[in-house]
């Protein structure tokens, strides 16, 4: 039993192409294509299509959770979490489809997805705060814990890619063993449970980038500045206000 999507399907000298990139390329295709055609007639009216408003309801629910972890505005954040989502999101969804290896599923496409996570924190985090105050993050609170910081982000990569290979793998297992014992009911009780835990994979792997970067890109000075100002102050008493 070979359930590594990594498999070559064919090879040129130097060039291979497996499973992996094969179906990685048809998600981005799909995606490019669905997208298309539910963006390319959009409408300001009361009366819209189902795609645009499944497309509504998908971009109002990402930007709350944005909105949400960060504590921050979600323009900016939606492009790339929202990539990430959507594109971990079909990967795990299309697994129902027979012959389909989700890319997620391969070591190879995690770590390339955490990889980005971890250049996507420096590069918010120097946006918001400026080269010197993103770099200030890894002397905090002394400059003893710069290695301590720097293990720190590299570990929280290895852990994203990790974690979410090891559940959608695991899954994929769990269901080819199943399906040699008992070849009907079970198995399709173990898909449905796979989409589920597929969204809710992408779900996790897109809230936690989302932290990450949120904590690199928060301005913890101006965010002490607000909290002073919304903060609760005591009345004045009769004597001051006279």
């Amino acid at each position: 039993m070979n359930l590594s999507p990594d498999e070559p399907l064919w090879q040129w000298e130097f060039i291979i192409l497996n499973r992996t990139i094969l179906f990685t390329w048809l998600v981005m295709g799909l995606m490019v294509i669905v997208s298309w055609l539910v963006t390319r007639r959009l409408s300001t009216s009361t009366k819209l299509s189902r795609g645009q408003n499944l497309l509504e309801v998908l971009v109002f629910g990402l930007r709350s959770q944005i909105r949400e972890v960060s504590q921050q505005d979600p323009g900016s954040y939606l492009p790339f979490v929202g990539t990430l989502f959507l594109f971990i999101a079909v990967s795990n969804i299309l697994a129902i489809v027979p012959g389909y290896y989700a890319p997620t599923s391969s070591i190879s496409t995690t770590a390339a997805l955490a990889t980005c996570v971890f250049f996507a924190v420096p590069i918010y985090g120097i946006a918001q705060q400026g080269i010197l105050g993103y770099l200030k993050q890894y002397i905090s609170p002394s400059i003893f814990m710069l290695p301590f910081n720097i293990i720190g982000e590299l570990s929280r990569t290895l852990a994203l890619a990790v974690r979410l290979y090891g559940n959608i793998m695991s899954g994929a297992v769990i269901g080819a063993i199943l399906l040699s014992f008992v070849p009907l009911f079970v198995p399709v009780l173990m898909q449905a449970f796979g989409l589920l835990t597929g969204i809710i994979q992408a779900y996790i792997f897109s809230v936690l980038a989302m932290v990450y970067i949120a904590s690199a890109a928060q301005d913890k000075h101006v965010t002490s500045e607000k909290d002073d100002v919304s903060g609760d102050h005591p009345e004045p008493s009769h004597t001051e206000k006279n």
